[in-house]
């Protein structure tokens, strides 16, 4: 059975920084599409950012780009989200995601197969 588990949220000031964890049981995520999205109340789900092993690239959504950074630790079979500079609107809940193959071209909900619980990044202004 495939777990993702969030971890690392919590309550930051704006400036400030966090780093997001995602750790995979019961799945490797080799060289599959890894994402991560976020969803504020009353939004939708939106994808901030996603990486390729398959290709070693990155991709951000405007308003995050140059600052957040994800990146893959296969070792301990976690992906990373470092949150820098984070303002109040990165305030949500964040998920990571897992899209088999290695296709990695979109933030569409539906193509990622696997996704974790979720972890809540509140920035205060």
């Amino acid at each position: 059975q495939v777990h993702l588990v969030e971890s690392g949220g919590g309550s930051v000031q704006a400036g400030g920084s966090l780093r997001l964890s995602c750790t995979a049981s019961g799945y490797t995520f080799r060289r599959d599409c890894i994402a991560w999205f976020r969803q504020a109340p009353g939004k939708e789900r939106e994808g901030v950012a996603r990486l390729s092993p398959y290709s070693d690239t990155t991709f951000y959504t405007g308003s995050v780009s140059g600052r957040f950074t994800i990146s893959q630790n296969n070792a301990k079979n976690t992906v990373y989200l470092q949150m820098d500079s984070v303002k109040y609107e990165d305030t949500a809940m964040y998920y990571c995601a897992a899209e088999l193959g290695n296709s990695c071209r979109s933030f569409i909900p539906g193509s990622y197969t696997f996704w974790g619980q979720g972890t809540q990044v509140t920035v205060s202004s």
